[in-house]
């Protein structure tokens, strides 16, 4: 192949958003490379279908943590997509950018031009409000853009009853959790059009397939960036056993959290030590990279519903899943329109922080295990610290790029950490004890009324906390000697290199991290065309 403008390495909710942008004006050429396949599983496009893909083998990398010591030793999966859209075609589909704050912190950090006022007109730039949606403020909010972003399709009556049950303990009505104020309770907005997803695949890279500047090859996992001293010049990737090496001015990696770093030390980036151990030779020393990680960790509080009107009773019953289907297909509403979460909140664990430090999600459903809905009448609350203290690391363990790195998030390392997560069962319950859901609670099934203290409600979520899916931080922004990249995304020591995905953040945001992303690429993509 003739020589790229452009090599982007991943092709999900970065990549995609890139390889559109980056082919707009017709005159850069511009190659993608994904490892996974097309998106073309039908459940893929479902919003329901999120829960029959989140785990699916093929649709996914199989990751998951190694043994975590905080964690009761336990190892815990972490689904990340490996497909066209990444986990944008795969993940819940909540549309949270995150509090100004967060990224106000990031200027703070050093990172000039990644404040509120900076990031907010990319994440304008990327949004598509649906017309149906609720009236939303014009100087925050934008109907234009490529991702279109919906009201939550369908209002359970056990929906209803979190948000009334959350007011009456004095979590206020929140009608746009991306308006002015994240702190309270409401319905989600989903990364939906006309009740599909609305995956970056879908939202940004379809529309740009026609374009003769831009080559998408998939089934394409890379091995290695290819340098010339300390320039990056192309990248050789395995295909269908085949060893390629495709030649670029700049690559830019988007394989998110875990795969990002892991191509860099692949690469001969990192730490020293680490990858002698692996007889790497060292490109350059950065050892920071892989180091930083961040992740949400959710702990469930499950309740015996009094009546069958839960998605649990929904999938027992041939007939009811007729009628949703049946809307689905001609309404394209219902269930089957929304994501797992239709509600949740954003609330403090004190009164010491400044800002919202949980979120919450609300499932009219419950489940076993990934995968496997309980046998009875189930509803689920679910709480995570929004701005977690502990910090973990992804460190490769081969040069071969098949076997997967050693994931080490570390959870629940620091006291506030264990705080915050106590805090957050505690006022589920108190919400789930509320008038509103007197109606509907049977009992409390999972931790179960025998978990009372601190000690217990901390060891119960050791037992049972899971990832949130949202990693962050491994190939940190930052302006000091052990930041990978600079606030023009390239990395540090090298040249012609970028990395523009989550793993970029410094620290993470008080939300799902879709939409942070892809403002990320957005303005990666504005910084590139400008030659920064």
């Amino acid at each position: 192949m003739e020589p790229f403008d452009y090599i982007i390495v991943g092709a999900g909710s970065a990549g995609c958003v890139l390889a559109n942008r980056l082919t707009e004006g017709g005159k850069s050429k511009v190659l993608l490379l994904e490892a996974g396949g097309k998106d073309t599983d039908p459940w893929l496009h479902i919003p329901v279908g999120y829960f029959k893909t989140i785990h699916k083998p093929n649709l996914g990398w199989g990751y998951k943590t190694d043994p975590e010591p905080n964690m009761n030793g336990r190892e815990i999966l972490w689904p990340r997509g490996r497909v066209l859209g990444g986990t944008s075609s795969i993940n819940g589909l909540i549309y949270i950018r995150g509090q100004f704050q967060d990224y106000d912190h990031w200027r703070q950090l050093g990172n000039a031009g990644w404040a509120w006022d900076d990031v907010l007109p990319y994440f304008k730039k990327a949004e598509n409000q649906a017309a149906s949606n609720l009236p939303k403020l014009s100087d925050l909010h934008n109907q234009s853009g490529p991702l279109t972003v919906s009201d939550y399709p369908d209002h359970h009556q056990l929906s209803e009853a979190f948000v009334n049950g959350a007011g009456q303990i004095g979590i206020p009505r929140n009608e746009d959790f991306n308006g002015p104020e994240q702190d309270g309770a409401g319905y989600y907005q989903m990364t939906t059009r006309n009740g599909r997803r609305a995956s970056t695949a879908q939202a940004y890279l379809k529309p740009a397939l026609s374009r003769p500047n831009l080559t998408v090859i998939t089934d394409a996992l890379a091995s290695k960036v290819q340098f010339e001293g300390k320039k990056a010049i192309g990248v050789n990737f395995v295909k269908a056993g085949q060893k390629t090496l495709v030649t670029g001015n700049e690559i830019i990696l988007s394989g998110g959290t875990i795969n990002s770093p892991q191509l860099l030390q692949m690469s001969g980036i990192g730490d020293p030590s680490h990858l002698n151990t692996l007889g790497i030779d060292v490109v350059h020393e950065l050892k920071s990279i892989g180091r930083n990680l961040q992740d949400h960790l959710q702990a469930q509080v499950v309740y015996q519903c009094k009546s069958s009107i839960t998605i649990n009773d929904d999938l027992k019953s041939l007939w009811r899943q007729a009628k949703i289907l049946s809307k689905y297909v001609l309404s394209r509403s219902g269930p089957m329109a929304g994501g797992p979460s239709s509600v949740g909140a954003f609330v403090k664990s004190n009164e010491r922080v400044a800002t919202a430090d949980l979120q919450f999600h609300m499932m009219p459903l419950s489940v076993a295990r990934p995968g496997v809905v309980d046998s009875f009448s189930g509803y689920t609350f679910c709480t995570n610290q929004s701005r977690p203290e502990s910090r973990g690391e992804i460190m490769i363990t081969s040069p071969d790029p098949t076997k997967p790195p050693s994931i080490k998030p570390n959870y629940l390392a620091e006291k506030v950490d264990q705080d915050a997560m106590v805090s957050g069962i505690k006022t589920l319950r108190r919400i789930a004890t509320t008038p509103a859901f007197d109606p509907y609670r049977e009992l409390e099934y999972r931790p179960g009324d025998d978990v009372q203290t601190d000690d217990e409600i901390l060891d119960y979520a050791r037992q049972t906390a899971a990832t949130m899916y949202h990693p962050v931080g491994t190939c940190r922004m930052g302006v000091d000697a052990q930041a990978v990249v600079n606030t023009a995304l390239r990395v540090n020591g090298v040249q012609g290199l970028r990395v523009v995905d989550a793993s970029v953040m410094p620290t993470l945001i008080s939300g799902n991290t879709n939409a942070p992303t892809i403002m990320i690429a957005e303005k990666a993509a504005h910084m590139i065309l400008q030659g920064k």
